[in-house]
């Protein structure tokens, strides 16, 4: 897939950005059978796409041949019916060379995370990025956060590169979004994605979309698709009503909860995923699981979503 063909695909907002999480057995072993049940439920449910080894599906605690193997599964399974967008990351080297390993597996573009642990300026953080660009045919995306925190020049920068086709945004500063977008619009030609990246965007995606900003990763499409679908298509039609009474009802309170744990914007997540009847097994090290009390909350806030859903339907 050439960076206009997935900038186009992933351009139509036709449904929630699926960052699928990784599935362990009880001796903590990648399971591939269940990852590929996970990503399967997924594309059904009408995923726009799916990232793979990503942050939610715990890049960081995956080795070389899992990362690779799980890459290979998800766009087995897909079977060309969605893209498929594997993470990539750590320094310049090893992040090259999981964009390779993508690439060998079959992926259609990668989602370039920050590099590991340094504080660079923007001179190398630029050199990094088109370094892993340059590595492979694979578009990429380049993942704003933490460490990787951009002028708008840099990302005008980025924009002129071969290959890159957009930035998600993990921090949160709009009026630096704003200043972005302008940037970018004013001095690059052609289209530019965005993407809100946010831990649960929905609960900023209304802030995000008056800056032009439709797309969005959704962890609870991992395990209460029809909540997330339900919400995506109130953002697209303009239905209000259903967008304020997921955000009070659901989503607000789903963020709160996730406050209560280091880790949680993972952990929680995988919690649902078997609270909804598919054993993904626990996070790896060094993430932790929930609380029990955490995990019975979640039970409890995930049927009132669905209440919700029911509610609305009447």
């Amino acid at each position: 897939m050439t960076p206009a063909d997935l900038a186009a695909r992933l351009g139509i907002p036709s449904g929630p950005l699926f960052f699928p999480v990784t599935a362990y057995d009880p001796d903590g072993a990648v399971d591939h059978d269940v990852f590929r049940e996970h990503v399967r439920r997924g594309v059904d449910a009408g995923a726009a796409a799916v990232f793979a080894c990503c942050g939610t599906g715990e890049f960081h605690a995956l080795t070389p041949e899992e990362y690779q193997e799980c890459v290979r599964v998800a766009v087995a399974e897909t079977a060309g019916r969605v893209p498929v967008v594997a993470g990539a990351g750590y320094g310049t080297a090893l992040a090259v060379r999981y964009a390779r390993l993508a690439e060998a597996a079959g992926a259609d573009g990668l989602l370039a995370m920050p590099p590991y642990l340094v504080l660079a300026g923007q001179e190398g953080l630029l050199r990094h990025y088109r370094e892993v660009a340059s590595a492979t045919a694979l578009p990429v995306i380049v993942y704003q956060r933490d460490n990787a925190v951009f002028t708008p020049q840099t990302v005008v920068e980025l924009a002129r590169t071969d290959g890159i086709i957009g930035l998600k945004d993990g921090i949160g500063d709009l009026d630096l979004m704003q200043r972005i977008v302008s940037a970018v619009r004013s001095e690059v030609p052609g289209d530019f994605l965005y993407f809100n990246g946010l831990p649960t965007a929905e609960q900023t995606q209304l802030a995000y979309r008056a800056l032009g900003i439709t797309l969005y990763s959704s962890a609870v499409f991992c395990f209460a698709p029809e909540i997330a679908l339900a919400f995506h298509r109130a953002l697209r039609t303009g239905d209000d009503a259903t967008v304020r009474r997921l955000l009070d009802g659901f989503y607000r309170p789903f963020v709160e909860l996730r406050a209560q744990g280091r880790g949680y914007a993972v952990a929680l997540v995988k919690a649902g995923v078997r609270l909804r009847g598919l054993d993904v097994g626990e996070v790896r090290p060094p993430l932790t699981e929930p609380a029990e009390d955490h995990v019975k909350q979640l039970a409890l806030l995930i049927e009132r979503g669905y209440a919700l859903l029911e509610e609305d339907g009447k």
